[in-house]
């Protein structure tokens, strides 16, 4: 088995950032994330250590999975750090990458444009966008003593517009001294689940030697995806009977499109259903619907993911192909300037007309999501609808763990904020796969992996899924990474 070192991801679910080595004085990177949430404490994760504190000597290219920033937030600090090889990512990561790198330097490091400027124009200069399904050589010095040849080819992860999960062929004289012609080392990033809005479904690979998988949702399963629509408009018309706002956190690439997406298909489906009813006693319709999208950078992705339509799943081609407008109808407003925001803010905490606002951070830990937290979360009208994951240490976790406790708060910027609102949480819409869909990503292969690691999962996520592996695969050696 090749050596793989783990710099991110192993004691929780943000940081990710493996390093495979392909012989003794030559690795690849793959990912390299910010730490998040309760992770950006303790040793190894602190918020103040951005810097790479890993040897880079060895590296000689990186390979970035999918563009959420808890893969590539560390980006900058890598290219800061001396390194100098190529980047390799899907082609719509390829498009979507500098609008994440660039909101990242403003939001964590500096507004200087020069700089920034100066960072994407490095960034550019290594990137090497490739075709899914399609082998590429990784340049290797030639100095070593094994004559090592290794390609990367990326396949559909169905997490967000992008995502890939990456497999290295490696292949060397000392394989070929044991009759082994090549190791394959799968690493599945994100994983999406089946029915996921807009991409089409992870499929498993024909082979691998040794997997890097993740664990998100290693000790348990979601919810029945197939009916999460249903499930989503009856949480909304729930949520809207008593005239209040819908506050939906979603990171801004990736969920937010996919909220969309559902929420046109309800629109289309639903138009002149009332879904709420004004103070005054009129029924609002799904048609009147006010949906508002706060965040410029959500916006922006938004249009790279209508420009990269070729890259969408057959139902979405042909919700286009019949004149529908999927990511862009008209009851949505987008949100973009600061001081727009915040007299949106101040107009829903007064207002009496339903309203769904969909803004960042996806964990209530940043963005324009918390201002509309602050003013909101204290009225009992209002909803909080989580649609995704909550890492432990994010107040958007502890708003789930304490909404329904007496005088139950939640802390910004130091403040208690109680917790008046209604909160619900729909798990059918991760991005990730499922306990029962990550053992699947295994069974499927036909040639299965004699090495699994697991990282990108809570300590119980991760022993669940070992367990379980374990059973399923008795041959399979299961690692869990410290």
């Amino acid at each position: 088995m090749l050596l793989i070192k783990h710099h991110g991801a192993v004691q929780g679910v943000t940081g990710s950032c493996h390093e495979l080595f392909v012989d003794s004085d030559q690795s690849v990177l793959v990912d390299c994330g910010l730490f998040q949430g309760a992770e950006t404490s303790g040793s190894g994760a602190d918020a103040n250590q951005l810097s790479i504190e890993f040897d880079l000597s060895a590296v000689q290219a990186l390979v970035i999975t999918h563009v959420h920033i808890d893969h590539v937030g560390r980006l900058p600090y890598l290219l800061a750090a001396g390194f100098t090889g190529p980047i390799y990512c899907s082609q719509p990561s390829a498009e979507l990458l500098p609008l994440v790198i660039e909101d990242a330097l403003k939001v964590g490091v500096t507004r200087n444009a020069s700089i920034i400027e100066a960072c994407l124009e490095r960034l550019a200069s290594q990137l090497v966008p490739l075709d899914y399904k399609v082998w590429a050589d990784i340049p290797l010095h030639s100095n070593t003593s094994n004559h090592t040849k290794t390609q990367v080819r990326l396949s559909r992860a169905g997490h967000i517009l992008g995502s890939a999960y990456v497999t290295f062929r490696v292949m060397n004289d000392a394989m070929n001294a044991q009759g082994k012609r090549y190791h394959d080392v799968v690493f599945s990033g994100d994983l999406g689940a089946p029915y996921s809005p807009l991409l089409p479904s992870p499929q498993s690979p024909y082979r691998a030697d040794q997997l890097v998988i993740e664990s998100t949702y290693g000790d348990r399963n979601h919810e029945n995806r197939a009916n999460r629509r249903k499930r989503l408009q009856s949480s909304i018309e729930h949520a809207l009977q008593d005239s209040g706002t819908v506050l939906i956190p979603a990171f801004s690439i990736g969920r937010t499109q996919e909220l969309l997406y559902e929420l046109e298909h309800i629109i289309h489906q639903n138009r002149t259903k009332a879904v709420s009813q004004t103070r005054s006693g009129k029924s609002l319709n799904w048609e009147d619907m006010d949906i508002i999208i706060d965040s410029p950078l959500a916006s922006r992705f938004t249009q790279v993911y209508r420009s990269l339509s070729q890259y969408w799943d057959k139902e979405a081609k042909r919700r286009v192909n019949a004149g529908r407008h999927p990511l862009s109808f008209e009851q949505v407003t987008t949100i973009d300037s600061h001081q727009d925001h915040l007299q949106t803010v101040e107009y829903l905490a007064r207002q009496t007309r339903p309203a769904i606002v969909i803004a960042a951070s996806g964990m209530c830990a940043g963005g324009r999501m918390v201002n509309y937290l602050k003013a909101l979360l204290g009225d009992e009208r209002n909803d909080v609808l989580f649609v995704g994951y909550q890492a432990a240490g994010t107040p958007g976790r502890d708003i789930l763990l304490y909404h329904d406790k007496t005088d139950g708060y939640v802390l910004f910027d130091g403040i208690k904020y109680p917790i008046k609102a209604q909160v619900q949480q729909i798990s059918g819409y991760s991005a990730h796969a499922g306990q029962r869909d990550l053992l699947n990503f295994i069974k499927r292969m036909r040639i299965r992996p004699g090495k699994v690691h697991l990282v990108h999962g809570d300590d119980n996520a991760k022993k669940t899924l070992k367990e379980l592996i374990e059973i399923e695969h008795p041959a399979c050696e299961v690692v869990i990474p410290s």
